[in-house]
């Protein structure tokens, strides 16, 4: 189980997390990232030898410290919860932790009463899955000042970076502290549920993912049935996401069914592989965009 609260001071606090951010280069660099690029979480658990499984459980997710080592991650999480959790969980197996167990809880990345291994962990994981100097070119050539960035400017980059808004923005504010407190309080009161409403035009329960045309990742991973917001002029397999509309940010897109595909625009650069994963997907990571696989 993971430990029990413990009060520790700011100076404690920041001393834990520049040990989490300098633990996440040396991963990085380990699985052979560069220190600026989205990263997906589960090749570099792989590329630490580390199991990861998605399984039908109510909790967070689950480091199992053994010879083997796996790393549990809960199916029912939305998708950029789950990638964050098994970021944290990756930070207890970097950090030589012993076997944890994570409850469902909010966002406490923040919260001065949280254990020191899981002030680490958490660290840990905003810093691996969003570099400082990744997040530092992505207001840059979108040419946006941090302060001054739209909700919908902020969840184009969440999406990049695969995770979610409000991990981003409390990352931002407490992390490399690239807005204030006031841009991290009006984007707080923003939730996903308004940027989709803002962009699609009506309201909707379905994940929207955003690539917009700065996207820098070579993949994206949604989920079957979820919606993908492309830019205008992009090629794609209509197999694999079936055209929805045109909206004034692109084109929407619904994943139709488990795979792998290739989108671009022609005569452009940009291009990326869409991973599409079966809805809560149950089983080994590595085989989450396939339809049935057998699982060890």
């Amino acid at each position: 189980m993971s430990a029990q609260p413990s009060n520790t001071s700011l100076a404690e606090r920041k001393a834990l997390v520049m040990q989490g951010m300098q633990a996440s280069i040396t991963a990085r660099m380990k699985a052979g990232l560069d220190l600026k690029s989205p990263a997906c979480i589960y090749g570099l658990c792989e590329a630490h030898n580390v199991v990861v499984r998605f399984n039908d459980i109510n909790m967070e997710g689950m480091y199992d410290r053994t010879s083997k080592p796996r790393i549990h991650v809960s199916a029912l999480r939305p998708l950029a919860r789950r990638t964050f959790t098994c970021a944290h969980e990756l930070g207890h197996h970097v950090f030589g932790h012993g076997s944890t167990i994570d409850e469902l809880r909010e966002d406490q990345v923040n919260s001065g009463d949280r254990p020191p291994n899981e002030i680490l962990a958490d660290a840990f994981a905003a810093f691996t899955l969003m570099p400082t100097l990744g997040l530092r070119e992505a207001f840059a050539k979108r040419h946006l000042d941090p302060n001054r960035a739209t909700a919908l400017d902020m969840y184009a980059i969440a999406c990049n970076f695969g995770v979610g808004q409000a991990t981003l923005v409390n990352h931002l504010a407490y992390g490399v502290n690239m807005i204030n407190q006031m841009q991290r309080d009006r984007l707080g009161r923003i939730t996903p549920k308004m940027i989709r409403t803002e962009l699609l035009g009506e309201v909707v329960s379905t994940p929207l993912t955003v690539a917009d045309l700065h996207w820098n990742s070579p993949t994206l991973d949604i989920e079957q049935d979820a919606l993908l917001l492309l830019p205008s002029g992009v090629v794609v397999d209509t197999s694999m996401l079936a055209p929805e509309r045109v909206l004034a940010g692109g084109r929407l897109f619904r994943a139709a069914k488990c795979g792998i595909t290739r989108v671009a625009i022609p005569g452009n650069s940009w291009a990326t592989y869409v991973r599409i994963a079966k809805r809560q997907y149950v089983g080994l990571a590595r085989f989450r965009h396939l339809e049935d696989t057998a699982d060890d």
